[in-house]
């Protein structure tokens, strides 16, 4: 079954059950650490943003996917 495959079946499902499923994809999310590859290209996205608000969110993804296993 591929990504694709997987949200169509995410956006079928009822609120309720979708909202689980986001639950799960963001403690999923909170754990992981980031490689060396991802981290450096979110650090490039970060220097060229002129935009504050997206800088803010990708400094957390930064922080967020170098330390992983967070106790979310």
């Amino acid at each position: 079954m591929t990504a694709t495959e997987i949200i169509r079946e995410i956006e079928a499902l009822p609120p309720q059950e979708q909202e689980k499923v986001v639950r799960f994809a963001w403690r999923l999310g909170a754990q992981r650490k980031l490689s060396p590859n991802e981290l450096g290209r979110l650090a490039k996205e970060l220097a060229a943003t002129d935009d504050p608000v997206e800088a803010v969110v990708l400094r957390e993804e930064i922080v967020q996917g170098f330390y992983g296993g967070t106790n979310a």
